[in-house]
């Protein structure tokens, strides 16, 4: 069974351009051979780790991002069970928060989120005379500081 496949083998099974592969390389992303031929081989292995690429990108990740979660994997070898759970531990904790951020916009949306606005009669209550600025820019309660604590 072959163990190595070509870029074009790797685009079409993943979807993503022959190019967008070069430039995940070029980011240290993924790490072809190269055949005496000088064209790229990827272990069939980069088909998970491109595919965990695109997902990390489509909840958010910055690609130095995903870099530096990747970078625990091994290279030139197929990552095993265990490595693959060492950055999904990380990865997991960073989804939760944005989780938990997620269900706090679509909670709190309709009211006060600590912005300063104080454009609605509850943002007079919950943030008087924007007490939510003494602790940062944007909109303080989205971001996990609370009324009491304002």
């Amino acid at each position: 069974m072959q163990k190595t496949i070509s870029i074009g083998a790797l685009a079409r099974r993943t979807g993503v351009a022959v190019s967008a592969l070069r430039f995940y390389e070029e980011k240290g992303l993924v790490f072809p051979e190269r055949n005496a031929g000088g064209q790229r081989r990827f272990l069939k292995a980069d088909i998970r780790r491109v595919s965990f690429i695109l997902i990390a990108q489509n909840f958010g990740f910055t690609l130095p991002m995903i870099a530096e979660m990747l970078s625990a994997l091994p290279e030139g070898r197929t990552p095993t069970k265990a490595d693959w759970a060492a950055i999904s531990a990380e990865f997991r904790a960073v989804l939760d928060g944005k989780i938990e951020t997620l269900t706090q916009l679509r909670d709190n949306l309709d009211g006060c989120i600590g912005c300063g606005c104080l454009s609605l009669e509850k943002c007079k209550l919950y943030n008087p005379e924007d007490r939510a600025a003494k602790h940062g820019a944007g909109p303080r309660y989205l971001m996990g500081d609370r009324p009491n604590n304002a």
